[in-house]
């Protein structure tokens, strides 16, 4: 009796190897189909995994009951980490981290609670020959199965992720955004340090994603303004490695900020004669979509004509402004008055040639009076010198 359960038993081991086979090599990639073949235990845990030599790694993972014999928890339960290939009857050195070792292989400690069902796993430090594809075991009395259908593989960077930055919200001047910076946290005992160049800098946050892994985060809200256009937001990841060291990397992104119209003037661009071109100029972003003019009456503002140039025939003194709109808003210009040139012109010279007449008329008997005037003074010091010459002895 007992070896024919002997028998049965290698034979059931004999057709779940088959059964892992089948899955491995045949139905590679086509996980329900695996699923839906394969008797052992299923794994929940990322199927890719990204890690930084240097930094440890979290596998966050739980298991399923095996679909012909049920988990008892209350069994002294072991995990085991598999590396390439599950075939560790031909090959034992696949096993790289059993819990009932007192040491690890890889320095792979499985934290999670295995009588619960979590086989969540940290690696403490990865370097580059860590690599590669991983398989579950679970090994409790009676009860082992490989989760043959769920093998997570695992990459090792040297350099490190750069963060992502995202702005939420309407980039419009006078606008709340809300800016958020986020980094991939592999080892979230160990998170990256995340730094703005804003001020102050926010607290930094961990979040944890649905699949397990986790995020580390910082955002700020700035309310934004003209001179934040074309501003470069940088953000900076610190992440620690062995050795008290740490490795870096920085995103960046430039905004561009949506304003209305600034700087808005209105002045004379061309004069001809009573021929007048007037020119709207002002900075917006989008561009100015109208301009918009206006002239001031006794009785308003009247609408006089649209673009950025207007032309106007002056025949006396007008008030105008322009109005410049684009999609955020509108800003009005200064007023302009105009004067005439042409009659301008006219009534000075005018002026100035009546002034011309009458100074030269007044000048002439003026300047013949001041003539005879000196020719008398002249006469009367001939004849007083001519006096005291005679009197001298």
């Amino acid at each position: 009796m007992e070896g024919y359960k002997r028998v049965m038993a290698a034979l059931s081991e004999n057709v779940l190897t088959v059964s892992m086979l089948l899955c491995v090599f045949f139905l590679s990639g086509v996980q329900t189909a695996c699923h839906s073949t394969h008797k052992g235990i299923n794994i929940t845990a990322p199927r890719h995994l990204d890690s930084l030599s240097g930094s440890c790694l979290l596998i966050p993972c739980s298991f399923t009951d095996d679909k012909t014999m049920k988990f008892d928890s209350r069994r002294k339960t072991f995990g085991i980490w598999i590396k390439t290939s599950i075939f560790i009857g031909a090959y034992p050195q696949n096993i790289v981290h059993n819990s009932s070792w007192s040491k690890s292989k890889y320095g792979i400690n499985i934290i999670g609670s295995l009588s619960e069902k979590n086989c969540t796993t940290v690696f403490s430090h990865m370097i580059q020959s860590y690599r590669g594809k991983y398989f579950f075991r679970v090994e409790s009395g009676p009860f082992r199965s490989i989760a043959t259908c769920d093998p997570v593989h695992v990459k090792v960077k040297d350099s490190a992720w750069s963060p992502r930055i995202e702005i939420s919200g309407d980039v419009k001047e006078k606008n709340s955004v809300t800016i958020m910076c986020s980094a991939l946290t592999p080892c979230p005992q160990s998170p990256p340090g995340l730094t703005f160049n804003l001020q102050p800098n926010p607290h930094r946050q961990m979040q944890k994603n649905k699949d397990g892994t986790f995020t580390t985060t910082i955002q700020q809200n700035i309310t934004l303004s003209e001179i934040h256009d074309g501003y470069n937001i940088i953000c900076f990841a610190r992440y620690p490695v062995a050795g008290g060291k740490h490795k870096t990397a920085n995103a960046e992104v430039t905004l561009s900020v949506s304003y209305a119209p600034k700087n808005t003037s209105a002045f004379i661009s061309l004069t001809k004669g009573r021929w007048v071109e007037l020119r709207c100029s002002s900075r917006a972003k989008p561009p100015v979509r109208v301009f918009t003019w206006f002239e001031n009456t006794t009785t308003g503002a009247m609408k006089a004509g649209e673009g950025e140039n207007y032309g106007v025939q002056v025949t006396e003194g007008k008030t105008y402004y322009c109005v410049a709109t684009n999609d955020v808003g509108s800003q009005t210009s200064p007023e302009i008055r105009l004067i005439d040139p042409v009659i301008e012109i006219e009534l000075s010279n005018q002026v100035l040639g009546r002034k011309g007449i009458e100074s030269s008329k007044v000048q002439i008997p003026i300047l013949t009076a001041l003539g005879v005037m000196m020719l008398v003074c002249l006469f009367k010091i001939i004849i007083w010198f001519h006096k005291k010459r005679s009197e001298t002895p």
